[in-house]
């Protein structure tokens, strides 16, 4: 018996899949919803399923497999017989749309042709009925076809629509009648014959399995992996739904609509969503036309409205979460086209959470899960201050939170090439489509003069967390001059410096005040929440009180790593620090240090007064002491250039002497040099200066009655005799100067390192007899695993390896993740046998993994205790963690 391939909607049992997700898989994201929707009875158009796996094979073979011809054919027959339409018909056309769907919501990545089996006879007929219809659907179908399938992109067939439009008088397509719509036609066929130097085909079979393939291919689309990429979607592949048509198009009762559930932008418990008058699905999405809302739509069709409202939280209840729906009315008939979970802003995300689960519609681990922790960032963004003076050039749809500055740029291409300069741009563009995907990820925000928030640029921006203005309609985008106007008169061209806010949907010229984020109402309660589940700590990396105090702000429970040399930097210190460097011997060192002392300590008791009751781990110096001298390079063009002169004066002679300092200090690869333990075992001097500055706080600080958590982290060991000699030297000193003090430490300092070198991890067991918790420094761990300078990789070949070379090399950035097959082994080894030889060592990680959900889950199964990240990414770690802890317990 032949492989079952295709499956009508009807034909497919959601009961037989362990979850939504898993049918999913199986049947793509749109095919899942249709196997629901058809089950629940809701008036949906007849069609049938291809699953995700058939265009993998396809992929690789570029064949299809064996039965799936036959199983089409049979399929549009049963298709013909439900409808009482026949494929190819003049005079009863069955007219289809094939459409993609994968697991995964990839809003506007996919491809979709409408209207497919028309033929120029089939229109011809259909226009004795109904001509503007006839007509309008003859050249979508033509420009879609061309487009999907032909790969020639719209761009030809938009120009012609707008030359056509302006030679007539008219803005919108609308607006133009049935003889101007056959016209177009004419012209589209035109087009499609100087583009591919072939006639249109208007065999209806020749037109279906073309597209099928070109859904197929679309799954491996330059914008859909990209996005695939973006978001850590698996490589599932895309399903191939083709169903009957239904025309939105087809008169002034007949239009087109996209609804939420909820709101997608603040969680709003309403239905909501934008509705197209005669026009199809592809309108919507593209923003050829500002739509109306559904109250607008509720005072001209009431009833339609009502039974929209009615099925959609039908939707809601059975899914149990926000629903995303594509809908038609066709003639007065209502037909839901799609269902999918919603994509939502992560302040709506948290609010939709917290809403169901006070209606007792879902639980409290699913509200956690509700919201992915890498959205949690969207909460943190800036918003225009109330106190900014500028007044907006005009306002459009707030479809994606936060507040940004940057150079307009009207061009895809040239956004990626500033990016890759390191510029900070935003796109602006008439309305965006599926191809600029590349162009919108390399921007900090999006600007449009068309679409609504439904539009492809709105749900894009939310879905990969960029601030977004869409439907700007006075702002009249000239994208070949690459000028911006209003009321004619240029307000900004490309280069210039603009401001959007995606919270109030305000457009500004050059930079505007802005104000930071603040963690309250269900935002806050969401995050404590978290902390019930999570397992992991979370602290925060610090250097200085006020890096702290944003840091409790956004719930650290600790420092897990302050940088001592961070403090070095500073302007009035870095002169003594040079001083310190310079010194020719102990004794001019040591006067050098002790300049240092005073400053240091002051660091540490403002340190602790914020940190009070908290651990804190001071990391003593780590880099090498060249770092901390003059440019290198700016010192030999100015002493070059008072050589040239024969100026041999003061400034000559202390730049002849810098620079044999630099040259005696300096190291060919310094990243393996002569830092951390191995400077402070040749140069103890400066790490007894920095512990007695630690004690000396402490002793202060205690005993004005902050609650002191001192771990003193020696750096960089790569052997237990390193952390021995130096705790020998150190450790006898502290304990000499509280005993002097008369004061017995409340918490008892604790002595640990950072296992930033293999050979520490390969031998954690031995340093574990001797050190009291162990760190995890990922950046340098990830450096001497895999042999990569970071510096150097990211800029040369790394991204080679990952997005251009094929099959690629490597998967992901190891920076941005824990790299499980390598340092992640030797994290693991670090834990068992550390935790072997001394079972109460602590052990955490510092690094920005905090908010990866790949990597917290990793260290959450291996056991640390914490992970350690930026003050801004601490909310996003809680969240993590949470995550973490709930799926290991579901068994996820």
């Amino acid at each position: 018996m032949a492989e079952k391939i295709v499956y009508m909607f009807d034909e497919v049992d959601p009961s037989k899949f362990s979850s939504t997700e898993d049918l999913k898989i199986h049947f793509g994201g749109k095919g899942a919803g249709l196997a629901n929707m058809t089950l629940l009875g809701l008036p949906i158009p007849y069609g049938f399923t291809i699953p995700c796996k058939y265009s993998l094979s396809y992929a690789e073979t570029n064949k299809w497999p064996d039965h799936l011809k036959d199983q089409i054919n049979e399929s549009i027959a049963k298709l013909e017989k439900k409808s009482g339409y026949i494929f190819g018909d003049i005079e009863k056309p069955l007219l289809l749309s094939i459409r993609s769907g994968a697991p995964i919501s990839m809003p506007g990545m996919m491809d979709t042709v409408l209207n497919l089996g028309m033929s120029k006879a089939i229109a011809e007929k259909m226009a004795e009925k109904n001509a503007r219809f006839a007509w309008d659907s003859w050249r979508r179908f033509i420009m879609s076809f061309s487009d999907i399938v032909k790969e020639t992109g719209r761009e030809p067939y938009d120009e012609i629509m707008d030359e056509f439009k302006e030679s007539r008088g008219k803005k919108l397509d609308i607006e133009l009648n049935a003889d101007e719509m056959k016209d177009l036609g004419e012209l589209y066929l035109k087009k499609f014959h100087e583009l591919l130097d072939k006639d249109f085909p208007e065999d209806p079979w020749e037109q279906l399995y073309a597209s099928i393939n070109a859904v197929f291919n679309s799954w491996n689309s330059e914008r859909a992996v990209a996005y695939r990429k973006m978001n850590k979607i698996p490589n599932y592949g895309t399903a191939v739904n083709v169903m009957r048509m239904v025309f939105g198009n087809l008169n002034d009762k007949s239009g087109t609509g996209v609804l939420f559930t909820r709101s997608p932008m603040d969680g709003e418990h309403k239905v909501m969503g934008e509705y197209l008058i005669n026009a199809q699905g592809e309108d919507v999405v593209a923003g050829v036309r500002t739509p109306i809302s559904m109250e607008e739509l509720k005072e001209e069709q009431p009833d339609i409205v009502k039974q929209i409202f009615e099925l959609a939280n039908l939707l809601e209840n059975h899914y149990k979460d926000m629903q995303d729906c594509e809908i038609t009315v066709e003639d007065g008939k209502l037909f839901f086209l799609q269902t999918r979970t919603g994509k939502r802003t992560a302040g709506a995300a948290v609010k939709i959470a917290i809403d169901m689960l006070d209606d007792k519609i879902i639980d409290e681990e699913t509200a956690v899960l509700r919201v992915a922790p890498e959205k949690i960032e969207e909460l943190l963004h800036k918003r225009i201050s109330p106190n900014e003076k500028k007044l907006p050039i005009v306002r459009g749809f707030n479809a994606s939170p936060g507040a940004v500055t940057g150079r307009a740029i009207f061009d895809c291409g040239r956004a990626i090439e500033e990016k890759r300069a390191n510029q900070r741009i935003i796109l602006v563009r008439k309305e965006t489509k599926p191809e600029d995907f590349p162009g919108m990820i390399a921007s900090i925000g999006i600007l449009t003069s068309r679409g609504g928030k439904t539009c492809h640029a709105a749900v894009v921006a939310r879905g990969i967390g960029l601030p977004a203005i869409v439907g700007a309609g006075e702002l009249e985008i000239d994208e070949e001059k690459r000028t911006a106007s209003v009321g004619g008169e240029v307000k900004f061209k490309e280069g210039d410096l603009i401001s959007i806010d995606g919270i109030t949907g305000n457009v500004y010229i050059g930079e505007v005040e802005v104000v930071d984020p603040e963690i309250t109402g269900e935002f806050s309660r969401y995050l404590v929440m978290c902390d019930k589940y999570r397992k992991l700590g979370v602290r925060t990396n610090a250097d200085t009180p006020q890096m702290a105090l944003d840091a409790l702000k956004n719930g650290a429970e600790g420092i897990g790593l302050c940088r001592t040399e961070r403090m070095f930097n500073a302007k009035d210190r870095l002169p003594k620090v040079v001083d310190m460097i310079v010194a020719e011997n102990l004794d001019k060192r040591e006067k050098a240090l002790d300049k240092l002392l005073p400053l240091q300590r002051q660091d540490f008791i403002d340190i602790f007064k914020v940190m009070d009751g908290k651990p804190v781990t001071v990391r003593l110096l780590d880099p090498p002491l060249h770092e901390f001298l003059p440019d290198y390079k700016s010192m030999v063009v100015e002493f070059t250039e008072l050589r040239v002169k024969g100026d041999k004066g003061k400034r000559f002679k202390e730049l002849e002497f810098m620079l044999k300092k630099y040259e005696e200090l300096k190291e060919e690869n310094a990243m393996l040099g002569h830092r951390g333990v191995r400077l402070g075992n040749t140069h103890p001097e400066i790490y007894k200066m920095q512990v007695k500055a630690l004690i000396e706080a402490l002793i202060e600080s205690q005993k004005a009655g902050v609650d002191v958590h001192l771990e003193i982290m020696l750096p960089l060991v790569s052997h237990v005799n390193e952390f021995i000699r130096l705790k020998e030297l150190l450790k006898p000193m502290a304990e000499e100067m509280l005993e002097n003090a008369d004061l017995v430490p409340k918490n008892p300092i604790q002595w640990g390192t950072m296992i930033e070198i293999p050979r520490a991890a390969l031998t954690a067991g031995e340093i574990a007899k001797e050190a009291e918790f162990f760190s995890f420094g990922t950046n340098d761990l990830t450096q001497m695993t895999f042999g990569f300078s970071r510096d150097d990789v990211e800029a040369k070949f790394l991204t080679k390896y990952i997005d251009e070379i094929y099959p690629p090399i490597m998967k992901d950035n190891p920076f941005e993740h824990i790299d499980i097959e390598g340092v992640g082994k030797l994290i693991e080894i670090t834990v068992v046998d550390g935790r072997k030889a001394r079972p109460g060592i602590h052990v955490g990680i510092c690094g920005e993994v905090g908010g990866d959900p790949h990597s917290i889950q990793f260290l959450h199964d291996v056991g640390l205790d914490y992970v350690s990240c930026s003050p801004f990414r601490v909310p996003v770690a809680r969240v993590a963690a949470a995550h973490a802890a709930i799926l290991d317990k579901k068994n996820v």
